[in-house]
């Protein structure tokens, strides 16, 4: 046959040349996926030469099938070369958009802060834990035979009137929202072997004016001791040594006689401290006594072995004096830039 009008060094020549340029012209993997399917698949116009050389004669073929292989080894070469080149940039481009510095600082959202009465309750129960006295808890929703019957309160007695009190309907179920911890005591007595070390902290209700003085709930934390011995001067020891401890080694204490049902004989602690806010002076913050034999008996407990002493101080009292708050209801409404003063944020 006569030299094939299709295979020409000038026609491999163009269609290399042309491969070769949409190559160059490829910016990304997927335009050099496009310039293959049209310069390398089925019917560009290498693969049309490639398969013209069935019409080539056969003393022609080996020198044109050179000329049409090598054409198309270059354009594959090119292919893989750019095809590496373009993978390449495109790596390092993912790198550099995802890139991480290390040495800067993590970005962090501010989701609140631990209210100050929560570390001082805690502050308060490490302090008597370390003295080797047990944490107690007990119900916030209390029977009226523990919250007042138990602690020596007559059934005439002020407290158990519904404006000081709140009780739960229907009222013949003798249910209240516990007026302070001391049912905790109550409960302990009943369940504990003698000696009794405890201190009772958690909320309790009492119909109060929301106010800056006065909240309708707010946190106390009690002390009970039961044991063979215990005297005043016991009791006396302990709130000194706990003075001193939450408002410093120049803290003092002093009783003044009082009356609670709960105690005999009873009296109101004063806390002296010079660094108070407006200056040193007493502050009564809260009431204490020894344990009414009464109080013994109902919790199971003979008062001619046993005694006891108990107290009872407010935390938000302790807060106030500690830091000069001058409002409760900063304590109670969940302001964080309240709490963020007190430098517990999380």
């Amino acid at each position: 046959m006569s030299d094939s009008p299709l295979i020409t060094p000038e026609a491999v020549d163009a269609a290399v040349a042309e491969a070769l340029d949409a190559v160059a012209a490829a910016a990304d993997t997927a335009a050099l996926k496009a310039a293959r399917a049209a310069h390398q698949a089925e019917g560009s116009p290498l693969a049309k030469l490639n398969a013209s050389l069935r019409q080539v004669a056969p003393e022609q073929k080996a020198g044109f099938g050179k000329l049409v292989g090598q054409a198309r080894g270059r354009v594959s070469q090119a292919f893989v070369a750019r095809e590496a080149e373009l993978a390449a940039a495109e790596t390092a481009a993912k790198l550099e958009s995802e890139r991480v510095d290390i040495t800067a600082l993590g970005s962090r959202r501010r989701v609140g802060a631990r209210n100050p009465l929560t570390l001082v309750q805690d502050e308060v129960a490490d302090l008597f834990v370390g003295m080797g006295w047990e944490i107690a808890e007990g119900p916030e929703l209390e029977h009226e035979w523990f919250n007042f019957d138990a602690l020596n309160f007559d059934v005439d007695h002020p407290a158990r009137q519904m404006q000081d009190t709140f009780f739960v309907d229907p009222v013949d179920r003798h249910l209240v929202m516990r007026t302070h911890t001391s049912p905790v005591q109550m409960r302990s007595m009943l369940t504990r072997e003698v000696p009794i070390y405890i201190l009772c902290p958690g909320r309790v209700y009492r119909t109060d004016e929301f106010d800056s003085t006065h909240l309708p709930v707010f946190t106390q934390y009690e002390g009970l001791v039961v044991d063979k011995g215990i005297t005043m001067a016991n009791l006396k020891g302990t709130l000194d040594h706990v003075a001193r401890e939450l408002f410093g080694a120049d803290a003092k204490t002093r009783f003044r006689t009082n009356y609670f049902p709960f105690t005999e004989p009873s009296a109101e602690l004063d806390l002296w401290h010079p660094t108070f806010p407006g200056g040193a002076r007493w502050i009564e913050v809260g009431g204490c006594g020894m344990v009414n034999p009464n109080v013994l008996r109902a919790g199971g407990i003979d008062p001619e072995v046993y005694s006891g002493f108990a107290f009872g101080m407010g935390i938000e009292r302790t807060l106030m004096l500690r830091s000069g708050v001058e409002d409760m209801r900063d304590m109670a409404e969940g302001d964080v830039r309240f709490s963020e003063q007190f430098g517990m944020v999380v």
